[in-house]
């Protein structure tokens, strides 16, 4: 654990603390207390997985968390230690608390057998010069009403349902349908845990911003439900007539038919006439089934960010797209276990083997560029282009391919 300033101390988190350890994080992110969300929705850490750092005074002056998820891999899945609410008081900045609460954090994920570590960056400059590498993207759409999509044989048999969301029927719902849309897809993030299940169909006021309360459509051969979506309507009246928008949290389909169904469906409702959809992934199927693009507006974001804790149980995690017999030279200066040469052979079945090795490297690599790859939406050739990772031409190209994914990593909700 890295030293401290002078009056200070890395704690536990009790649980009569609670209030205090959340009020660290709105001081930090200018949030604003809300003793109804707090009421209506349970607190999604588990109590054994929250840090503090005590100031002089004994107060809080940072707070840090951690989910502890099954991520999904090319392949396979990974232990992995969610790192979220790292905040540290304005007025406590500058004096190493957030390092020394990256390294708290790193010290108890290893010890808990969790290998990696993921994130969402609130600020992406950040958590790169801890090793964290940006691992996915997700794309955002803002569509016109009556967007055309092309026709998919089947979608005409299937039929919508509209309700109102009850916390107690559809949670089970809404998270089963969410983790079969994703199979096989990394970073799916399951939200495993009651506390996080409430807050995916919560709708405590303060959360609406103006739209209507929380509507849910399902899409139904007959009674079996093959796709849902999470919705809301905002109303808002222009000179030339209704003007309202679809806000879209979680859009969740099990096959092509279904897709379609349930996108004609929001794309047409009356009143309306913008949809926002939720974080999607680059590959989405959306992005394929629409007739043209261009009308909507488009923004494209980071998504998760992946450290690597334990290099070579994070590799033998997954699965690889192609044989491989690779020396990576690593450097990793917050944990010198991972640095050095590690050689990479991965069979025609996709496992691998990782081991140290004195050869001459093929590639020479972050920790950080490695963790951007693990999980398969980056390129080792891109990556060199831009000089963040080095070696023969043949070697990257062989790595990339390697390293690939079938499909685009993302996490389409916010941890």
């Amino acid at each position: 654990m890295s030293t401290l300033p002078a009056g200070y101390r890395t704690v536990d988190v009790p649980a009569e603390r609670l209030a205090e350890f959340r009020g660290t994080d709105q001081l930090a992110f200018a949030g604003t207390p809300d003793p109804e969300i707090e009421k209506l929705l349970p607190f999604p850490i588990r109590q054994d997985r929250l840090m503090a750092v005590e100031g002089p005074d004994g107060a809080f002056a940072a707070v840090h968390g951690s989910y502890d998820f099954v991520m999904p891999v090319p392949g396979g899945e990974v232990a992995c230690s969610g790192l979220t609410w790292v905040a540290v008081r304005p007025d406590h900045r500058r004096r190493g608390l957030l390092t020394s609460m990256i390294r708290t954090h790193v010290e108890r994920s290893l010890d808990r057998g969790e290998p990696v570590s993921a994130l969402f960056a609130a600020e992406a400059a950040i958590y790169g010069r801890f090793g964290y590498g940006s691992a996915a993207d997700d794309v955002r759409l803002t569509l016109p009403r009556r967007a055309a999509l092309r026709p998919v044989d089947g979608a005409d048999a299937l039929t919508v349902h509209l309700e109102r969301v009850d916390q107690d029927r559809h949670g089970e719902l809404v998270e089963d349908l969410y983790v079969r849309a994703g199979d096989g897809r990394p970073g799916w993030m399951p939200r495993a845990t009651p506390a996080l299940r409430a807050r995916t169909v919560g709708d405590p006021p303060a959360w609406r911003h103006g739209n209507e309360p929380l509507l849910l459509v399902t899409v139904r051969d007959g009674e079996e439900v093959r796709g849902l979506a999470l919705f809301a309507r905002k109303e808002s009246w222009g000179e030339s007539g209704p003007d309202y928008t679809v806000k879209v949290r979680q859009a969740s389909a099990l096959d092509p038919a279904a897709t379609y169904r349930l996108w004609s469906f929001l794309l047409d409702l009356d009143l309306t006439t913008t949809v926002e959809t939720p974080m999607l992934p680059v590959d989405d199927a959306l992005l394929q089934l629409l007739v043209t693009p261009r009308p909507s507006r488009r923004r494209t974001a980071d998504n998760l960010w992946v450290r690597l804790l334990d290099l070579p149980a994070a590799l033998t995690a997954r699965r690889y797209a192609a044989p491989s017999d690779v020396v990576l030279e690593v450097t990793d200066a917050l944990l010198p276990a991972n640095a050095g040469r590690w050689r990479l052979a991965v069979d025609a079945s996709g496992t691998a083997d990782v081991s140290r090795t004195g050869a001459d490297a093929d590639v020479r690599l972050d920790v950080r560029e490695l963790g951007a790859l693990y999980l398969g939406g980056r390129s080792a050739t891109a990556l060199a282009a831009a000089g963040l990772v080095h070696g023969e031409r043949t070697s990257l190209d062989g790595l990339t391919a390697t390293f690939g994914s079938s499909l685009a990593p993302v996490c389409p909700w916010v941890f």
